[in-house]
């Protein structure tokens, strides 16, 4: 006999910023089998308090018997545990699940708090929807027995190639609690799951897929699904982002049939170069396209040490990634970035000159640089075993990575590193990455600056501009009842950028941090409205001061802040 069913369900993610995709694909399975599932993707609370009080309205206005947090990133592991506390005293009776990539890599440490009910270990949609429907058994699931000790039944994989058929998006109408979670989402499809790799940094390669999700292999998700993806999501989303799953021009070109992208941005994270097919069918689909082509490291001779010992994925040596650059000059709306680590191992002298010159060339090029020294994860060679390639990791075990975040102030990103032993290598390595993040921001700022002069036309050239309700925008769990008629107009730039005005609701009356109010918000509309039209920037600061009461400095400062934006381009 079954259980109780717990619905309706609430999805969130365990950090800031947008959750995972993962989130979505999960409320839209559980919707299909009969469960309400609602999703929180934005978090943008910094503080304890504020995420007392968040889930506070959230459990009000969903009154969920079960909130599953996603746990995918190994450096949420202090804030999924700080939501999993929150909700247990919010609602002692809310049932807790964790689950993602790190959540099943740390099972046994994360089944030791209370504040966690069960653990879904991999892939998480059939495990899921059979606990929120009460089944007897519950594949890949930890809980505690009545002792309470953790117990699991043997780790299987529930989505085999051959069974994917019911994984797609579905519901976006119904499975968001507010405009500003659906305006969140940046476009994520994910053509295939899993990775058959085993690059020796990554805590998330082929070994750790098998041991934690029973993934053995990876593999592209059935066409039709991926293509529903597209169908679903593009009216909701200004653009589309892919990884390295899937990157053919046959596979990608058949998910594309029957649905308009000529208007759509794209970024792509690759690694290895992309055949010219795949470049030339993005620029043909997309408005513009962003191409990520990772290639593990900046020096060749250490890219191809890595790669003979089995320790990287297959990468492009210099030749072949500076003729793809080359290659890709003829499509005007597609550009790139190549990322690569720094402080991998088998540095000498000699890679770090390499990395300093193939960086220069490629600035030289104009592409941006992406660019990061070797952090630690969770389960990853470099991590686990330092002492092979001559280094020390400044966190290895659940405690240590715990600690670790526990001790980061709010805003602060840092992450625990791994560094060589030997001191004047160590010291060699930092130089060489403190001169390459400089010339990378460098180039970066370069391309995004414009020289404005009182000359200078700018223009309006947001693609987006949409006005809601203050309670459809934030939801009715967060805009006080006497304020949800208010209005808010919502301006994306053409990167993305979302900026979301409140003129009429001053701060001293409600405030919202992801609110620009009152005065302010007006200053920014007016703004913008003073370049509605191609207009000079001397023209402009005098409109401002004759409608909006703002003395040149001020007005100068407000259309930097646009142009900086890319609200306002030249014209």
């Amino acid at each position: 006999m079954g259980g109780r069913v717990l619905s309706p369900v609430l999805l969130v993610g365990a950090g800031t910023g947008e959750a995972t995709c993962g989130i979505l694909y999960l409320a839209s399975y559980l919707r299909r089998g009969g469960i309400e599932a609602f999703v929180r993707l934005y978090d943008g609370d910094e503080t304890p308090a504020e995420v007392q009080r968040s889930f506070e309205g959230l459990v009000r206005r969903v009154r969920p018997k079960l909130v599953g947090i996603s746990l995918k990133w190994f450096h949420h592991v202090d804030r999924a545990l700080l939501i999993a506390r929150t909700l247990r005293r919010i609602d002692p009776g809310i049932r807790i699940v964790l689950g993602g990539n790190s959540a099943s890599y740390w099972w046994r440490e994360l089944s030791g708090y209370d504040c966690v009910d069960d653990l879904i270990l991999g892939d998480g949609e059939a495990p899921l929807l059979a606990l929120c429907r009460g089944d007897e058994e519950v594949p890949n699931r930890v809980t505690r027995n009545a002792n309470g000790q953790p117990t699991r039944l043997p780790l299987g994989y529930v989505q085999k190639a051959t069974n994917t058929e019911d994984l797609y998006y579905s519901h976006f109408d119904e499975m968001f609690l507010s405009q500003l979670d659906l305006n969140s989402f940046s476009g994520w499809v994910a053509p295939g799951k899993g990775c058959g790799e085993n690059c020796s940094y990554c805590g998330g390669a082929r070994g750790n897929q098998k041991a934690a999700f029973g993934r053995a292999k990876p593999f592209l998700r059935a066409e039709e699904n991926v293509r529903r993806d597209h169908g679903e999501i593009a009216r909701h989303t200004w653009q589309m982002r892919y990884d390295f799953a899937g990157s053919s021009a046959e596979f990608l070109g058949n998910t594309w049939a029957g649905v308009d992208l000529s208007r759509h941005c794209c970024t792509y994270f690759l690694w290895g170069v992309p055949r010219v097919e795949l470049v030339d069918a993005l620029a043909r689909t997309f408005e513009r396209v962003y191409m990520v082509v990772d290639i593990g490291c900046f020096s060749e001779q250490q890219r191809l040490e890595q790669m003979s010992r089995g320790l990287l994925k297959p990468c492009a040596k210099d030749r072949e990634l500076l003729d793809l650059i080359e290659a890709s000059r003829r499509h005007a709306n597609l550009a790139i970035e190549v990322s690569g680590i720094g402080g991998l191992p088998f540095a000498s002298e000699a890679t770090l000159a390499e990395e300093v010159r193939l960086v220069e060339r490629i600035i030289g090029m104009d592409c941006v640089i992406g660019y990061q020294r070797l952090e630690s994860q969770p389960g990853a060679l470099a991590t686990e075993h330092p002492a092979r390639f001559d280094m020390v990791s400044e966190a290895r075990t659940f405690t240590e990575f715990l600690q670790y975040f526990e001790r980061r102030a709010p805003g602060d990103v840092s992450v625990p590193m791994i560094r060589f032993r030997d001191a004047k290598l160590e010291a060699a390595v930092q130089r060489t990455s403190d001169r390459i993040d400089a010339m990378a921001w460098k180039h970066r700022d370069g391309r995004k600056r414009v020289d404005l002069q009182g000359r200078t036309r700018l223009m309006n050239t947001a693609p987006s501009t949409r006005r809601f309700s203050l309670g459809d925008w934030l939801g009715s769990h967060r805009a006080p009842t006497k304020f949800a008629q208010e209005p808010v107009t919502v301006v994306r730039s053409v990167d993305g950028i979302t900026m979301s005005c409140a003129p009429s609701v001053a701060p001293r009356r409600f405030s919202d941090p992801t609110l620009v109010q009152g005065e302010d918000g007006a200053i920014l509309l007016a703004a913008l409205a003073a370049f509605e039209r191609p207009t000079t920037v001397s023209a402009a600061v005098s409109q401002l001061g004759a409608k909006a009461r703002l003395d040149p400095g001020s007005a100068r400062d407000v259309i930097d802040h646009l142009v900086d934006g890319r609200f306002l381009q030249p014209a």
